[in-house]
């Protein structure tokens, strides 16, 4: 029954992941050395997510739409990146953005969380 679950868990997650490419909106514009800048700051954040959560989508898509590409790092089982979010955060839960001020690091988890720090701080 779980492997069941887990198999229309994922499709639908493919889906809606596919959905999301085909109706994706266009990106914010910047100057290209606005752009520049707000790509040197994203240099301090990274998003662990898995490719079909509907909320990592949600969030991806709001970083398309800020026109913030932000290293996005898949937290699936056996990935290393899984292990670095455990260390680090806490907990294995998507979407969590990285976030690195100096030597302090933040885990920053909820899509709406992570939607409003972006716009908050790239709008």
């Amino acid at each position: 029954m779980k492997v069941l679950i887990n198999l229309i868990r994922n499709a639908l997650g493919v889906i809606i992941a596919t959905v999301d490419l085909i109706t994706r909106g266009s990106k914010m514009k910047r100057t290209p050395e606005k752009q520049q800048e707000v790509n040197q700051a994203l240099q301090s954040l990274s998003l662990y997510q898995f490719f079909a959560c509907p909320f990592c989508i949600k969030t991806r898509r709001a970083m398309h739409k800020l026109n913030l590409p932000i290293e996005t790092r898949s937290a699936s089982e056996g990935s290393p990146h899984r292990e670095a979010l455990l260390a680090g955060g806490g907990k294995v839960k998507v979407p969590c953005l990285r976030i690195e001020q100096g030597d302090k690091v933040e885990w920053l988890y909820e899509s709406s969380d992570i939607i409003r720090y972006l716009e908050t701080r790239f709008s």
